[in-house]
């Protein structure tokens, strides 16, 4: 199979061999692929290798031969975001979300464009724990594990006043505890109707997401965690170690 100019954004890349890289991108039409990037590393690809950068746009040429596909040609279609601190820390986030959870060679246009719109947010220096949870709930959505944030697991209203732990096989459960480790695990209710309808909750609802969707991103991930949930910490913020959370909900 030929790649022509099939546009993609840059996942990881790293050494191979002396001159070589090793490319992940995220592609429109064909999902996860994996590139071989030969002689990169000479005086004259210096364009080359700046266009393989993580979170770079590029359109690449490639020919698939096995796993990998032998890269070709690749171009920047634009400047990538220029990102420190926290919002750095949120692009390597997306990254390997992307990277340990789409499929290779599966179309993912809606993860594609999830994926843009993310980026820009982060170009635009928009709300970071706005920006992942969107992303989180987009992805879910575009590899076929979303949930319906407007209703509970039997079809029933949210409640606004009320808390829901978040089942990744049967959608949201209304919370009947009020032990503070369950409710640690619970998202109120205001806040999954804001997610529902793409509008930013108040700080304390929005923060009420964070973990009731990272146990279920962890149930599709195997139970085996990321590494920038122990870096990222709540952006620096706050902590709750990945070794105090359950597999599974």
């Amino acid at each position: 199979m030929r790649y022509t100019a099939e546009p993609a954004f840059i996942l990881h890349a790293r050494p191979w061999r002396e001159t070589s890289l090793l490319v992940e991108v995220l592609s429109a039409e064909h999902g996860r692929v994996g590139l071989v990037a030969r002689g990169v590393q000479g005086p004259k690809r210096h364009l080359l290798r700046a266009a393989l950068q993580p979170l770079q746009s590029i359109r690449f040429d490639a020919v698939q031969k096995g796993e990998l596909a032998q890269l070709t040609a690749a171009e920047a279609v634009d400047a990538a975001p220029l990102l420190h601190g926290d919002a750095a820390m949120a692009a390597f986030y997306l990254n390997e979300l992307c990277l340990r959870l789409a499929p290779r060679l599966a179309p993912q246009p809606e993860l594609h464009m999830a994926y843009a719109q993310a980026r820009e947010r982060l170009r635009a220096g928009e709300a970071l724990a706005w920006t992942l949870r969107r992303f989180e709930r987009d992805l879910l959505d575009a590899l076929g594990f979303g949930l319906a944030f407007s209703m509970d697991g039997d079809g029933g209203e949210i409640d606004p006043a009320a808390r829901y732990r978040l089942d990744p096989e049967h959608g949201p459960r209304r919370l009947l505890s009020e032990r503070a480790g369950e409710r640690r695990e619970a998202a109120t209710g205001r806040a999954l109707l804001a997610l529902a309808g793409d509008a930013m909750p108040e700080a304390d609802d929005l923060a009420s997401l964070r973990v009731p969707l990272r146990l279920v991103l962890l149930h599709h991930l195997g139970g085996r965690g990321l590494k920038s949930w122990d870096m990222l910490g709540e952006l620096g913020r706050l902590s709750i170690p990945l070794s105090s959370m359950p597999t599974s909900s």
